[in-house]
Order: C-alpha cells, then sequence, then structure tokens
C-alpha cells in the first residue's frame, strides 16, 4: 500500500524520535510522505539527556518511534523524557512506537527474588504519560497486559513470508527453535504452506540451553528457523546442528530483533546456516555486519507505517494481518 497516496488522511500527525534508529524512522516518514519532527535529543556535559521539541506540538497526535535496544538504558531513558516533554507541551495523543521492546525476557517471577522488569517498563512508559503503545513481535505476548493503556501488538510474520515467497524454496520446513516459539512457526508454516517441526530445548541457565531432539521431519528438506530475536545466538547455532545431523539441506533463519550481543557473531559464522534473515527494528552493529552476505535486513517501515497510519484514522489493525 503506498502512503504516498493518502497524504491528505494525515491531519496533525506528528513523529520524533530519539537516537536509537533513525534510519528506519526516516523509511517510516517516507512511507506516509510526512517530515520527521524537528527535536533535539542530546546530552548534557554530565551525561543527562537533554530534550528540546523545536517545532509547535499543541494539539497534535504524536508518534514517538524508539526502540529500547542497545545502549538499552539511555533508549529507555530518552524514550520517557520524550514522552513527558510531549505531555507538558499539551500534545492532545502520545503513542509510544517501540519496534523492539526492551527487558521483555523478565515477564514473570520463575524463581525467588527476581523482579518483572517487563512489568516495570510498561509502568514507566504509562506513567511519563503514553497515552497508547505500538509495538512488534514481543518476546511475551502477554507483555500487552501489563499496561493499563491501548496497545497494538505487530507481527512481522508477512515480511518474512513474503521474503520466503520470493525466494521459491523448494521442499522446505518451518522450524521452531524451541517448544515456545510454535505458536509463531504455525503462523510461518499455515502462510508459506509449509511442514512444521519443533527442536526440543532445555535452558539450562541465562546464556545456555540444551538441545534434546527434532519433533518433525526435517530429512532431505530446507529449513527455515523462525523466531521473535537473537540474543546470543545459542539456541539458534544448536538448532541449526541438530537439524543438519537430523539431515536437513540448507537452513536458513528468519528473526524479527537482531539483538547479536555476546559472542552471537561468531557463533553464527561458524554455524551451518545458509542465511539469517532479520528486520530493522534494531539496527546492525559495524560487528554484526561482518557476517556480510549471510546475513540480510529486511526493513518494517511499511508494516510500521501502515500501522500509524490507521491509528490516526481509526481504522483496523488486526485487518492488516488477516489481509495477507
Amino acid at each position: 500500500m503506498d502512503g504516498k497516496n493518502r497524504i491528505d488522511t494525515l491531519n496533525n500527525i506528528k513523529i520524533f524520535t530519539g537516537n536509537s534508529n533513525v534510519a528506519l524512522v526516516e523509511k517510516v516518514c517516507d512511507y506516509l510522505s510526512i517530515p520527521l519532527g524537528n527535536a533535539t535529543v542530546g546530552r548534557f556535559p554530565d551525561g543527562e539527556i537533554d530534550v528540546k521539541v523545536d517545532e509547535d506540538v499543541r494539539g497534535s497526535d504524536i508518534f514517538i518511534i524508539q526502540s529500547t535496544c542497545s545502549p538499552v538504558n539511555d533508549s529507555l531513558a530518552e524514550l520517557l523524557i520524550l514522552i513527558d516533554c510531549f505531555k507538558r507541551a499539551s500534545s492532545a495523543r502520545i503513542t509510544a512506537v517501540l519496534p523492539y521492546y526492551g527487558y521483555a525476557r523478565k515477564d514473570r517471577k520463575d524463581e525467588g527474588r527476581v523482579p518483572i522488569t517487563a512489568k516495570l517498563v510498561a509502568n514507566l512508559i504509562t506513567k511519563a504519560g503514553a497515552d497508547r503503545v505500538l509495538t512488534m513481535d514481543l518476546h511475551a505476548a502477554q507483555i500487552q497486559g501489563f499496561f493499563d493503556i491501548p496497545v497494538d501488538h505487530l507481527l512481522a510474520f508477512p515480511v518474512f513470508s513474503e521474503y520466503y515467497r520470493e525466494r521459491d524454496l523448494s521442499d522446505f520446513v518451518v522450524v521452531s527453535p524451541d517448544v515456545g516459539g510454535i505458536k509463531i512457526a504455525r503462523q510461518y508454516s499455515n502462510h508459506l504452506n509449509a511442514r512444521l517441526a519443533v527442536v526440543d530445548k532445555r535452558r539450562m541457565g541465562p546464556e545456555e540451553t540444551e538441545v534434546g531432539f527434532v519433533i518433525g521431519d526435517v530429512e532431505g528438506r530446507n529449513a527455515i528457523i523462525v523466531d521473535d530475536l537473537i540474543a546470543t545466538g545459542g539456541s539458534i547455532c544448536q538448532a541449526a546442528r541438530v537439524l543438519k545431523e537430523k539431515g536437513a539441506k540448507d537452513i536458513y533463519v528468519g528473526v524479527t530483533h537482531p539483538v547479536l550481543c555476546g559472542a552471537a557473531i561468531e557463533k553464527l559464522s561458524e554455524a551451518p546456516i545458509k542465511e539469517i534473515a532479520v528486520t530493522d527494528t534494531i539496527p546492525l552493529s559495524g560487528h554484526a555486519k561482518s557476517l556480510g552476505a549471510k546475513i540480510k535486513v529486511l526493513s518494517v517501515s511499511s508494516l510500521l507505517g501502515e500501522a500509524i497510519k490507521r491509528i490516526h484514522t481509526n481504522m483496523s489493525i488486526s485487518s492488516m494481518f488477516t489481509e495477507h
């Protein structure tokens, strides 16, 4: 869908951002054919964040696009201060757009004396003054319930599905790297009309997993491992190796958020993976670009832009996914 043909519907909308992912925000603005809002997000000499909005926003429908990616705490603080700034500037509505929602992995107390940081961040965003949230591929879908304001949860599978259809891979199977990802993998398998398999994984610690066996037939087939994020890369790389042991041919990876921390790049470089497709919810670091042709970045700017347009014009978000 071409946002350039609908500029007359986007009255009194303004888009702003911090420093976390300016390139993505510029693409969203291009899709909507509106300029990026004029604001300064800098630092005081002591490192504190300094924000100044350099245009009138009174009565405007504000969308702040900010992934809470590395540096995570700076990105989150920029978002909260921007929200407060627009609230005090008498904006009509403030939507916090988080293409990547950080601190999502702690969504429950799975042992004693641990925080639920996903809920804490939801509280901070709400208390700062956001009226609604737009995010993508949450690590746990129930985080939507942590907010006392409306949450629109986008899914990246239409972007990946279109990409893999264009690749025209023959005789392939969609693979979930663990039991928890079955729901996401099933969405891909349904839209790609492909078989589904699951890698049994047991978590031994915060950064250590053990792969058991594969549920489903992968022998002699190409495999597409799908997940919401790659952090250290351990689970994905172990899954790729066990799939190879079970007779899979070429192995592809499709993951929304390229967190890529720790030794992830080294692990992925050595793993039997032909291609890693990620989205631009998080900008690739220079180190990640060393993967070269092995990594492919797909843009979710049109998906975000269309969702922003629909929120502004009070149209359905869910229909974006039933249309695919």
